[in-house]
């Protein structure tokens, strides 16, 4: 896959986190200064119902969700399962989905992390592929809540971004919460 690949239209980020409703963390650590800890403390404010997963830290909890051993130990099906593992232990991850039933929708492979070839074969198993973002960013930036730390979110809007309703008006359901 070329570089050209990884540039993925707002309209298609905007629309996998309005469709997803559970997320599993695979790579979740329980230490605050862990980025996979900020995203899944950010999903679980945003209404996303996320499931840790983490076999060295089975059976505990992270922010009060049970960690998981393993994408099959989690007792519902999965819309999106967000990788925050290295490249090589992509292809493993996205075996294992593919065989969750039903599957997940979307892969999601956090900054940093790609593999064209595991991408490829979810594709070609009908699912959807982001490789090398963050889905706490990309909320961000489309909710326009990017914008209050100063960082150029490129939606631009004569109007305060408000949270949640904000997100509505970019055609996005607020989550439950």
């Amino acid at each position: 896959m070329s570089p050209e690949r990884l540039a993925y239209a707002d309209a298609d980020i905007r629309r996998i986190l309005d469709e997803t409703k559970t997320v599993a963390l695979v790579g979740a650590s329980a230490k605050e200064v862990r980025p996979s800890f900020f995203v899944l403390k950010y999903l679980i404010a945003k209404g996303y119902t996320v499931f840790p997963v983490n076999p060295g830290l089975a059976g505990q909890e992270i922010l009060g969700r049970t960690c998981y051993p393993s994408l099959a130990a989690i007792p519902e099906p999965i819309d999106m399962v967000d990788i925050f593992r290295s490249s090589d232990a992509v292809p493993g991850i996205v075996d294992e989905a593919l065989a969750l039933d039903p599957k997940p929708k979307v892969i999601w492979m956090q900054l940093t992390v790609r593999h064209d070839e595991a991408a490829r074969r979810a594709e070609e198993a009908g699912l959807t592929v982001v490789m090398d973002r963050c889905p706490k960013i990309e909320y961000a930036r489309l909710s326009g809540e990017i914008g209050w730390n100063g960082v150029n979110s490129r939606v631009l809007s004569s109007k305060k971004p408000v949270m949640r309703a904000g997100f509505q008006s970019l055609g996005l359901n607020p989550r439950r919460g």
